[in-house]
């Protein structure tokens, strides 16, 4: 199963990411947002970065799970690389959501070929069929 493709859109970015599950729909939508901006199979894993987040259903949670990556490059010049142990879970009306960030700090080594400014709501999708997909916009 691929973990993502990018689709046409008129002015900004979009993807759609799939999984076997939840998690892993999400861990390759984070991919595919930091691959707007980078080569993730080329960032080192010398950092790691825990993650926790919540929303009040899962749109919100998917939000606020990739505004992470451009939080992290904004605040630390953190690179994502890859993403380990999410975990979504829902307690009362609420979905919660913990994941470990690996990548390192922005270098000359690194090429940064993008800039994805923040993520929309517009057009965001996520289907729970078989396999799960995810569809995102993004604000380039």
């Amino acid at each position: 199963m691929k973990r993502y493709e990018f689709l046409d859109h008129t002015a900004d970015e979009k993807f759609k990411a799939f999984g076997r599950t939840l998690e892993e729909a999400f861990t390759n939508a984070a991919l595919a947002t930091a691959s707007l901006m980078w080569d993730c199979g080329k960032i080192e894993k010398k950092i790691k970065h825990e993650v926790e987040t919540n929303g009040r259903d899962l749109k919100q949670l998917l939000f606020n799970f990739l505004e992470e990556i451009i939080y992290l490059l904004d605040v630390e010049m953190f690179l994502l690389g890859s993403v380990d142990k999410v975990r979504i879970k829902r307690e009362r009306n609420k979905f919660f959501l913990e994941a470990v960030f690996e990548g390192d700090k922005y270098s000359e080594n690194y090429e940064i070929y993008g800039d994805v400014k923040a993520i929309t709501y517009n057009e965001m999708e996520i289907k729970k069929d078989y396999p799960i997909s995810i569809q995102v916009v993004v604000d380039v």
